[in-house]
This record gives C-alpha cells, structure tokens and sequence, in this order.
C-alpha cells in the first residue's frame, strides 16, 4: 500500500513566527511558556492554550491518555519537530500527510478574535507562511500544505486562498458553523468571494469537526465518551448544512472534505437527503435542478475514516472517489503506527485498485498533491518506507519513564528551538 493521511495535526513549535511575522507585532505575538506545574501553555490576547493531554498521546499508553495540559518533554517529538514526525509517518508507513493546526483552532478562530484585524491578518499569513515553507517545505512530497482563514471577512479570505494557491497550496481549513463564531451562516451569500477562490485556485474547503468550538453534549454530567462518540455527529451535521444550502448547486466545481468524521454513516445520510427532498422540495422550494441530493454529495463532497470496516462495505453507496484515509497523528483516535495492519485486516476481499483510490489516488486528486514529482512510487510504499525507517523506535513509552529522548539526546524545550530553527 502508499498511504497518504488527510487529516493529521500538529503541535505548533515555539519558534514557528520567528522569521514570518512582521517584527512590529513581536511583543504581542503568541508566546510558549512553562507553568509553574511544569506544563507548556500558549499566551495570546490575555488567553491561555494548553497542549491538551488527548491532542498528543501518540506513543502513550492508552491507561495515560486524558485531557490535561502536558508539557513536550510528554510528547513524542513528532508532534512538533518535523524531522521527527518525518521518521514516524516512515515508521507508520505512511507517505503523505496533512496537518491541522492546533494552538489557534482549526479555523483560526483564536487569531480571528484577536480586535486588531491587521494584527490578525499578519498572523494568519506568518502561520501559513510557516506552515507551507518550513513544516511543508522541509520533506517535498510529503505534505498537503494546509493553510488558516481570515475567517472575519469573505473578502480577506478569498485573497489568501489565492496567496496561498501561488504557493502551491489548496487546501484551507475552515469551521463546520460560522455562526457560532459571529459570523454570516452557510445560507448567506456573503460567503461568495471564498467560494470564487476556492473554484477559481482548485482548493478545497476543509472541515474538520469542532472547528466551531461547539460539540454535540447532551447533559454537563454525561460522561465524556457520550461527546467522544458523538463526534463525527458534529460532521454529519455540517454536512447538511452545506448539502442544503445552495453553495454546492451555484458551485458544481467547489470541493468540500469533511475531516475526522468517518464514513459508515454517509449512506444513510445521503439515503435520508433523498427522502427529504422526495417528500418536501414542494412546498420547502429546495431545487437541485434535476439532480438529486445524494448525486450533490458525491459530485462536491469528500469524506474520510481511520478504520471504518463498515464504510469500507459500503464503500460502493458512497462512492469510491468520495472515500480518503486518515490516521489522525498525533491524537488520541490515531492507529499509528499500525496503520497499515489495520488497514489490511479491513480491505480483505477490496480490489486493489480500489484501495489505491482510497488510501492515495483520490487525496492526490482532490488536493491537487503529487508526492511522485519529489519521489519513485517504489519508495513509497508502505514497505521502503518503513525500511528507511530503520530502528527509528516506535515503542509505547509511559510518562513514568520520564522525558523523551531521541538521537540527540534528552529532548528539551530550548534545545528543540535551536535545532528546529536550524540554528
């Protein structure tokens, strides 16, 4: 197999605005410090951000997973260093990979509130420069660049999907429900300008749930594998959203990937679309203009799973070309670095040109990504791959053990600045 993952995340290092950000914004940039309990926590616009614990458990025990802040010495330096994360995604097997952001939201939502929009704006362009150049830049055809939006202004957004478009990258995050962060819905046509770039510069519109902030919670006592199991609800939810708006019928060419989401429930929802539009469309005045709505979905929709064994039996009522892998590094979903086991347990009996479909041709064609252009399809392989991995070590490590190490030794918060900033 090549495995390419189209929903991955990164910790953001600390020095990652250093060479971006216009030296005038550096007292009120985002800053990394240590707490007195010894976590790593974001400072920005008078807010803290912790590392949260479950955004950063790759290689820990399940026992150890949780939600409390941690500190990167917890981490592996995957998480942030991107050489690091090089040798795992080759321990995992895994070839391409695009990264959603942490820190500030999967839609930059915590940029986006900062009231100083011009401050806003250059720090949305530095994370992206960041982002494409250096995370991106360091391993050619190993990423999906992925950039943040302007997320305050239509028009501000649009210009940085072209900006960014020049740079060779098409895909830009972007929240499943603006309205809950003040912001015009899916169902006004303020939003046209994006949805201009997106077409005209051949990006595509990611989702990823809980980019709203909001999550599905049934009580404040539910426990919290209600909300866990919830999750992609969140997605289907966003789905319909757009699915009924108009965006995808004035935009036949615009490419949504809704991410984290899984796939086992698509058939159902796009079965429940149809029915809705059978016995409503003539007196709700929805008009797909001869088109029915499950046919929408697959026209302008792509969806994605970790290991799904029933979307991958029903892979055929989804659509083949709808369907991506994701392995989620480094959170708390995440297979790696099984990956591949798992993924051969759940495609026995699936044709191969199938499972090349899912696990990198259709990533390759929704996200414009030619990891060929840089590397021999014989290197990539799930096999090279982790042969050029050598004794990288992959074991679980408690945090009883205490820090990480790597070939450099004890991985500490200063160290780690100097040797990813190359200096």
């Amino acid at each position: 197999m090549i495995l390419v993952s189209v929903d991955d995340h990164l910790c953001e290092p600390p020095h990652m605005f250093d060479a971006h950000l216009p030296k005038k914004w550096t007292d009120e940039a985002p800053k990394l410090i240590r707490t007195e309990e010894g976590n790593d926590v974001w400072t920005f616009n008078g807010a803290v951000i912790p590392n949260v614990g479950l955004n950063a458990v790759a290689g820990r025990p399940r026992e150890e997973y949780g939600i409390e802040p941690t500190c990167f010495e917890e981490m592996r330096p995957g998480c942030y260093d991107i050489h690091e994360r090089i040798k795992d995604m080759n321990a995992g097997g895994v070839l391409g990979s695009m990264c959603f952001p942490s820190f500030p939201g999967f839609a930059g939502r915590l940029f986006a509130a900062h009231p100083d929009k011009a401050f806003a704006a250059d720090l949305i362009r530095a994370y992206n420069d960041w982002h494409i150049d250096e995370w991106c830049g360091s391993y050619p055809g190993r990423f999906i660049p992925m950039a943040l939006p302007m997320i305050w202004s239509a028009e501000e957004c649009a210009a940085e999907v072209r900006r960014v478009a020049d740079k060779g990258c098409h895909s830009m995050t972007f929240t499943e429900n603006p309205v809950p962060l003040g912001e015009p819905s899916f169902h006004d046509e303020y939003w046209n300008p994006l949805w201009d770039a997106l077409v005209d510069c051949d990006t595509v519109l990611s989702i990823h749930l809980g980019s709203s902030g909001q999550l599905v919670v049934t009580a404040p006592d539910a426990p919290m594998d209600v909300m866990i199991q919830m999750q992609p609800m969140n997605i289907s939810t966003a789905a319909a959203d757009l699915l009924w708006s108009t965006i995808p019928r004035r935009y036949p060419k615009l490419k949504i990937a809704l991410s984290e989401g899984g796939t086992g429930w698509v058939p159902y929802f796009m079965d429940r679309a149809d029915k809705t539009y059978d016995m409503h469309h003539l007196w709700t005045g929805q008009d797909f203009g001869g088109m029915l709505p499950s046919e929408v979905f697959r026209r302008n929709f792509l969806t994605c799973f970790i290991t799904d064994p029933v979307g991958v039996a029903l892979r055929h009522e989804i659509g083949i070309n709808n369907i991506c892998w994701e392995m989620d590094y480094p959170h708390s979903d995440s297979n790696w670095p099984s990956a591949p086991e798992e993924l051969a347990e759940v495609f026995v009996g699936v044709p191969d040109d199938e499972i090349n479909r899912i696990t990198h041709l259709n990533a390759m064609d929704w996200f414009c990504y030619d990891p060929f252009a840089s590397l021999d399809p014989t290197d990539a392989t799930v096999g090279a791959l982790r042969a050029a991995a050598g004794d990288h070590d992959v074991s679980e490590r408690s945090l009883s053990t205490g820090r990480y190490e790597d070939s450099g030794g004890e991985v500490s918060l200063k160290d780690f600045a100097t040797r990813a900033s190359g200096r």
